[in-house]
């Protein structure tokens, strides 16, 4: 059996290879959102996400509060968390400290070496996509990241999951397979 394609967050499902279903309140809809509504979504869902802290937006403490919630919610149910962070890094790898999650997965990476650094000491997953491939800075810290600590992702954007791969791959130099076997190794040490 040919190792399937990992997409860690994506929303356009294509069927192909593993993509894994989450459920969470997005912090762009924190104000006036309560984490309780989740509850019977999450028995259908492999992780709850995508959830964080975006300080691009406003409601910065609804959307701590929502983010607490939700947190609770996945440390309750030992289930995953598929991140959003933006302009939050410092505030949601304190709030993350209080919590004992099963794994943390940074979607959508778009930091430095350091942050990178900082999240995979923490034994946290960064997923990186199309957006992400195409920022230098965050090229230099996907070359930081050790595969067991790597997902790759569409995220919304319409490149086929094989094409994330190929140009991750070609960017560390990896060969294609040992780079699909690596990220299959990590889907089933968290999911399974």
């Amino acid at each position: 059996m040919e190792t399937p394609y990992v997409n860690i967050h994506t929303h356009r499902p294509t069927g192909r290879g593993l993509e894994p279903a989450s459920v969470g309140i997005h912090p762009w809809d924190a104000a006036g959102a309560d984490a309780d509504s989740l509850c019977e979504a999450l028995g259908r869902a492999q992780a709850v996400g995508e959830i964080g802290l975006d300080y691009l937006h406003p409601d910065r403490e609804a959307q701590r509060r929502l983010f607490e919630q939700q947190l609770e919610l996945a440390e309750t149910a030992g289930m995953p968390v598929v991140l959003h962070c933006v302009k939050a890094f410092e505030p949601m790898m304190t709030l993350l400290g209080r919590f004992r999650l099963r794994a943390v997965i940074f979607h959508g990476f778009i930091g430095s070496p350091q942050q990178a650094a900082r999240a995979v000491a923490a034994g946290y997953y960064l997923s990186f996509g199309p957006r992400s491939l195409r920022s230098p800075r965050t090229v230099q810290a996907l070359a930081t990241v050790p595969s067991e600590r790597l997902f790759l992702e569409t995220d919304d954007d319409p490149t086929p999951i094989e094409s994330v791969y190929a140009e991750a791959a070609r960017l560390l130099g990896l060969p294609l397979d040992r780079l699909r076997e690596a990220l299959y190794t990590n889907y089933l040490r968290i999911f399974t």
